[in-house]
């Protein structure tokens, strides 16, 4: 439920009496940059000029029709703006009722009419390592399909696997050719997952060196597209490493996928439908190779198939963008991918258009993740691997948390450690724009005074102790009569705070961004923390103390709700 939303169509229907026209919409209204403005503002030029007057005229003339009520504690004209002060008691009910009513629903906005939208991400690649750049991907993903169902519609996040590239051939082929088997004896899932990664590194290097074995690599991919053979046999074990692997880091960082799909379950369809492209005139044949010619949408060249007859990518990726909207039935398919891949996407819903696929399409692409010492790169194997990531991490997190609480039990100081480690792995991915480049500092991620997800946790864990401290246990949060009792300024300032969430939620879906969610959450952090250093809580009279309990209570559900889009756990005591 979106109480701002209501009151800015009340403040549009009051604005239209006075003005004596529907001029004014409730999208019209604005948050002013100071709060000694007020709560809401209607900028005066376009209604001015509808009625031939001076804008602050317009303003001054309005704000002394408009009369205080039940809703509009004041009205006043500054310049060209009406600017209006929120009855406090009106505002706090209704907001701190909503929250109390909705729990974590708070926050969800509904829509007329559902659509079904796709949403694939963690398109990981077998044979590779698990790294760093993955995380912004898994973690952008995940958000963005929780904010596409907070928003109405229904999300269906699939996993796409990238198992049958010329990468795969790579590592098989120095595997079988330079790798000592006995290594992998006591070796768990993990670590034969992760030593591929390395063995594919070396792969890149041997080749890089002697382009004469480029042919070799080419038989190994040849094998393994005839689905035939020793090399096939060997693609079919250890394919299985990396995807338990992928499946033990999803279920770790709570992401869920309402279905998975490899790339070798569509390469047969794809030579397939190429051969019917060729027919159609759709695909071409060029210096041996075959190309969709895209240059008269200004699209260039798609290459499908590469001079020895194997496949590139756009073999399995067109049967399987096909694949989704036939059995699947979505309205929209949105593929998270590197922004550097954006004009292939591009490529590849033109060709879906030539053949008739007309339905929304969408690709979001996010930038790289840097480490301090420069790019990352899984072929030179300078990366930052996921494991090497979290241990470094809950090393840090377990040591913090073993020193403020000395008196915790092992297994409780591992349990917050591992939830600030999956919350800092995710926050720090999501915390900016898609389209800016991270620099991932493992030190910044865990401060627990900064924009960070541990920031975060710190608060709701504050405000629980509050809760405790006045002797409630089971807390739940409900509206009463003692809500009116919250008068003071940053009382208000905190309720708007929470009154605005829905609206951030509601512009995180429309531009597919969790950062919206990020940096709401640590306003009404900040917002919180300064309240409560400014403002006794415990040592306030009872009426007055139940009701400032309620607030946080409602700052906490909303945090929580919040960090929930974000896919990071609520730590209840730190």
């Amino acid at each position: 439920m979106n109480i701002l939303l209501k009151i800015k169509n009340d403040l549009a229907k009051k604005v239209n009496k006075a003005a004596g026209e529907a001029v004014v919409f409730a999208a019209d209204f604005v948050y002013p940059p100071n709060a000694e403005m007020g709560d809401l503002s209607l900028a005066c030029f376009g209604l001015a000029k509808k009625r031939g007057e001076n804008p602050a005229d317009t303003a001054r003339i309005l704000a002394g029709k408009i009369k205080a009520d039940k809703t509009i504690a004041a009205v006043k004209a500054a310049g060209p703006y009406l600017n209006f002060v929120l009855e406090n008691g009106l505002l706090a009910n209704r907001t701190i009722g909503v929250i109390a009513r909705q729990k974590k629903k708070y926050g969800f906005n509904k829509k007329a009419k559902k659509k079904r939208v796709m949403i694939e991400f963690a398109n990981m690649n077998t044979h590779k390592e698990v790294h760093i750049g993955h995380m912004r991907n898994i973690a952008y993903g995940d958000a963005a399909a929780r904010l596409i169902a907070a928003n109405g519609d229904t999300a269906i996040p699939v996993s796409y696997i990238n198992d049958f590239g010329i990468h795969v051939a790579k590592t098989l082929w120095f595997y079988k050719n330079h790798f000592k088997k006995s290594e992998l004896a006591e070796m768990s899932w993990d670590s034969k997952g992760a030593l591929l990664g390395r063995v594919y590194a070396e792969a890149t290097k041997k080749i890089d060196e002697n382009e004469d074995l480029k042919q070799e690599v080419g038989e190994v991919m040849k094998n393994i597209e005839s689905r035939q053979g020793d090399d096939y046999k060997l693609w079919e074990k250890t394919r299985k490493w990396n995807i338990r692997q992928f499946a033990d880091i999803y279920k770790e960082l709570g992401v869920k996928f309402k279905a998975t799909m490899y790339e070798n379950e569509f390469v047969g369809k794809g030579f397939e439908l190429v051969k019917e492209l060729k027919a159609k005139g759709v695909l071409i044949d060029s210096e041996g190779a075959v190309i969709a010619d895209l240059s008269a949408y200004g699209l260039g060249v798609l290459l499908f198939l590469r001079s020895d007859s194997t496949a590139l990518y756009p073999v399995a990726d067109l049967p399987l963008s096909m694949h989704k909207f036939e059995k699947f039935k979505v309205d929209a398919s949105i593929v998270v991918v590197d922004a550097r891949q954006g004009q292939y996407f591009k490529q590849i819903s033109k060709v879906l258009n030539l053949l008739g696929y007309e339905k929304e399409m969408l690709h979001l692409g996010y930038d790289i993740v840097k480490l301090p010492t420069g790019i990352m790169a899984a072929r030179t194997g300078n990366i930052i691997t996921y494991n090497q990531l979290k241990a470094g991490i809950y090393a840090q997190a377990f040591q913090e948390t073993e020193a403020r609480h000395k008196d915790w039990p092992e297994e409780k100081i591992a349990k917050v450690a591992k939830a600030l480690v999956i919350g800092a792995m995710k926050f720090e991915m999501l915390k900016v724009g898609r389209e800016q480049i991270i620099t991932f500092d493992i030190k910044e991620a865990l401060r627990f005074d900064g924009f960070t997800a541990a920031y975060l946790q710190y608060t709701i864990a504050r405000i629980n102790s509050i809760i405790r401290k006045a002797g409630i246990t089971n807390y739940e949060l409900r509206i009463t009569n003692d809500i009116e009792k919250l008068t003071e300024a940053k009382e208000h300032g905190l309720v708007l705070r929470l009154a605005k969430y829905p609206e951030a939620v509601a512009r995180a879906g429309e531009r597919f961004d969790p950062s919206e969610i990020a940096k709401y959450l640590f306003e009404l952090a900040q917002n919180f923390n300064d309240y409560y250093h400014s403002v006794p809580v415990l040592a306030a009279v009872e009426e007055v103390k139940n009701a400032r309990l309620a607030l946080i209570a409602a700052v906490s559900q909303t945090l929580k709700n919040g960090l929930e889009l974000l896919g990071i756990e609520a730590v209840e005591e730190m």
